[in-house]
């Protein structure tokens, strides 16, 4: 087999893992929205998707995990992304770039993001694995923010702040957009917007 064979089938296996993960999750996306969480088993996800609970397993460690929409690689891509921002830009305006891309990238999978905010509002026993999840992952966004900054002792705290903001900033969009047909890459825009602005009151 010559090398470029070799990476052809590289690619191809890597497509199909990212093909079979994305099927697991609508799967179990969907048989929670239909059953609650408590009548539905890792088997009835893995049945659904016609693999096995082990081939499950090597993608999610729990049912829970699945419903939650994120992976080690999105969030290398978002920090990666990050890191292309112009080093001239201030950390606010390099997470909205960065936002703004994340907030596209949603919207072409919205049937998908609704019914998991749907999923979330009706079992709010997975809030704290959401919370914890979403937390950790604040945590090295702000690191790479931090970064970004240099060595001021003060770029840590700043880099928190801002990062905490614009991570709220992007949830308070995403909650307007389930709610109304419009685009969610404007929402952000308009939240960054009134962020820049100093966050007026409407007149």
């Amino acid at each position: 087999m010559t090398i470029v064979d070799s990476t052809e089938e590289l690619g191809r296996r890597d497509r199909k893992k990212l093909e079979t993960r994305a099927a697991l999750e609508r799967a179990a996306l969907t048989l929670v929205a239909e059953r609650g969480l408590a009548g539905v088993t890792v088997e009835d996800i893995a049945e659904a998707v016609d693999v096995s609970s082990r081939t499950f397993f090597n993608y999610f460690p729990s049912k829970e995990d699945a419903l939650l929409g994120r992976s080690p690689s999105s969030e290398a891509e978002l920090l990666r992304r990050l890191a292309d921002v112009p080093p001239q830009a201030s950390a606010l305006q390099a997470l909205r770039v960065v936002l703004r891309e994340e907030a596209e990238r949603v919207q072409e999978r919205r049937e998908e993001w609704l019914l998991r905010l749907k999923v979330f509002e009706q079992n709010p026993s997975l809030l704290p694995k959401l919370i914890s999840g979403g937390a950790e992952s604040e945590r090295r966004l702000a690191a790479a923010v931090a970064g970004r900054l240099g060595d001021d002792p003060a770029a840590a705290a700043h880099a928190g702040l801002v990062t905490a903001v614009a991570l709220t900033a992007f949830r308070v969009s995403m909650m307007r957009w389930s709610t109304v047909d419009t685009s969610l890459a404007g929402l952000v825009d308009a939240a960054f917007e009134a962020l820049a602005e100093g966050l007026p009151d409407p007149s």
